[in-house]
């Protein structure tokens, strides 16, 4: 059997009752570590499970999935996925391997970002599509994604905006030599984002456009959802490339049509309460 665990949002207590004993029964569990991170390192979930456990990276799971689900028709074999594993990352490439080789699954689910973003107060049923905010390079520097959130706002929906990680990523340089060499993780911050937003809000307004979305509208920065020290500010695009939310995980929202009750919530995390009085 193949079981999709979700690991939840904060650290190794956020798993399920049920994910744990799964967990404890299997013959090897395989932690998913490319598309998001928990609070605590793999070691703290290994000592808390009293399980040993195999990262699986971007390569594992797309290239050598038969890895993954090696002997499964004989034995129990678990991967964990911090969230839910079919949240802001669907894993239905493995589950589609597994059947076609005759494999049962279960999935067990957890939180996800996609739910966990009510703490900030903004109701779930006023979201529209959720973004990716990828990190711009010299010569890469993709817009789709505002197109995403212009269409949102004409409709008077909320964007969630899930900003982009590098995990086991390699230059191009080393790429090109076939070096085995990966540069340092990188998390995008949520001033790093309102960065890249505000700088398309301008090339709109060259191009002749009046954008939707501007440097005053209404966001909501996320940092660390689910944990402990999680925090949330709330202010204009503007502000939110001065919002201090520390260290990663961060996401974004950007605000469609406001409810006097989402207001409200919003004014406990407004970094400046003016922009609500008006």
């Amino acid at each position: 059997m193949l079981y999709l665990i979700g690991l939840g949002l904060g650290d190794a207590k956020d798993i399920t009752v049920k994910g744990l004993e799964v967990v404890q029964q299997c013959s090897r569990v395989y932690l998913e570590a490319y598309t998001s991170i928990l609070t605590v390192g793999k070691e703290a979930l290994e000592e808390f499970y009293g399980k040993e456990l195999i990262l699986a990276d971007r390569e594992t799971v797309e290239q050598n999935a038969d890895t993954v689900l090696k002997d499964a028709h004989q034995c129990d074999v678990a991967f964990l996925v911090v969230g839910d594993p079919f949240g802001a990352t669907t894993h239905s490439d493995l589950v589609l391997r597994a059947v076609k080789l005759g494999i049962p699954y279960r999935v067990i689910h957890n939180a996800s970002i996609l739910n966990a973003v009510g703490c900030c107060g903004l109701q779930l049923y006023s979201f529209g599509e959720t973004v990716s905010i990828v990190f711009w390079t010299d010569t890469w520097k993709p817009e789709s994604f505002f197109d995403k959130i212009t269409k949102n706002k004409k409709n008077g929906m909320h964007t969630l905006c899930l900003l982009d990680i590098k995990v086991k990523e390699q230059s191009l340089e080393n790429l090109m030599r076939g070096k085995k060499i990966y540069d340092p993780p990188r998390y995008m911050r949520v001033n790093e984002a309102a960065e890249q937003l505000l700088a398309i809000v301008q090339n709109r307004r060259q191009e002749g456009e009046e954008p939707k979305v501007t440097e005053d509208t209404v966001c909501v920065g996320l940092a660390r959802v689910g944990a402990v020290d999680q925090k949330i500010a709330s202010g204009t695009l503007q502000e939110m490339i001065t919002a201090e939310l520390g260290g990663p995980l961060h996401s974004m929202i950007i605000t469609g049509i406001l409810h006097p009750l989402e207001i409200e919530m919003l004014k406990l995390f407004a970094v400046n309460k003016v922009i609500f009085e008006n």
